[in-house]
């Protein structure tokens, strides 16, 4: 049987918890991982564990055919390495990048989602859930306003998340890119995923057609943004 491919999904913005009734995004991670009804662990540590939140995933993926469960840090934690390679998919939510990073940094888990990543398991997430798998990610982790993050590394340059949902995160990555304080990297509108295989791009897709991702870089003094080509989901 031939190895996995290594598979990330970063999700810029939107999914189950601000529309339970779209669920193409989901849907389409779970396919992915080539099993009938596959595990999904979900990590809401970046914003603390609500109960809402945990609660929005079950309502979304009890409607789909999978397994879902949820891992806490802020309540009794388990054996981190046995649960997450036990998964199919590992999906973070969204919440404080930093906060995150430094949790699990502390736990060791960077090693273990690398393994499992390695090992053929589906990572993805929405916001933090999309740029914690880069080098750098824009984050709103501060309360002074935007700023660069490195990140986890998995996947190369760097990434921001609500492209076209926040009206001042394309002006500050447009800046930052300008000074060299981040990299070249993607930038993700809300509703749009872009797959990697391995360190490449797969395929960028949509539930809400329009929606768009770039590719971004510095050139000669101005930003180049370039529209990637986009799949519509079928909402079914």
């Amino acid at each position: 049987m031939p190895d996995k491919p290594k598979q990330i999904i970063p999700i810029g913005g939107g999914g189950f918890y601000r529309d339970p009734e779209n669920l193409a995004l989901e849907r389409y991670v779970l396919q992915q991982t080539g099993v009938a009804k596959p595990r999904v662990a979900f990590v809401p540590a970046a914003s603390g564990e609500p109960d809402h939140y945990v609660a929005s995933f079950y309502s979304a993926f009890l409607k789909l055919n999978c397994r879902p469960s949820v891992l806490t840090f802020f309540k009794r934690t388990p054996d981190l390495r046995s649960y997450l390679l036990s998964q199919d998919v590992i999906y973070v939510g969204g919440g404080n990048t930093k906060s995150l990073l430094a949790v699990w940094r502390d736990w060791g888990v960077p090693e273990w989602l690398r393994e499992a990543w390695e090992s053929g398991i589906v990572l993805t997430g929405v916001s933090a859930g999309a740029i914690c798998w880069f080098e750098q990610g824009l984050t709103d982790s501060f309360a002074d306003g935007l700023r660069p993050l490195d990140c986890l590394g998995f996947l190369p340059g760097s990434c921001c998340p609500h492209y076209d949902g926040e009206p001042q995160r394309r002006p500050a990555y447009h800046r930052l890119l300008m000074s060299g304080e981040i990299g070249a990297g993607v930038a993700i509108e809300d509703w749009t995923g872009i797959h990697y295989k391995g360190n490449e791009i797969h395929r960028v897709i949509t539930s809400t057609p329009g929606a768009r991702a770039y590719r971004m870089r510095s050139v000669y003094d101005s930003v180049q943004e370039v529209p990637l080509p986009v799949e519509n989901l079928d909402p079914a």
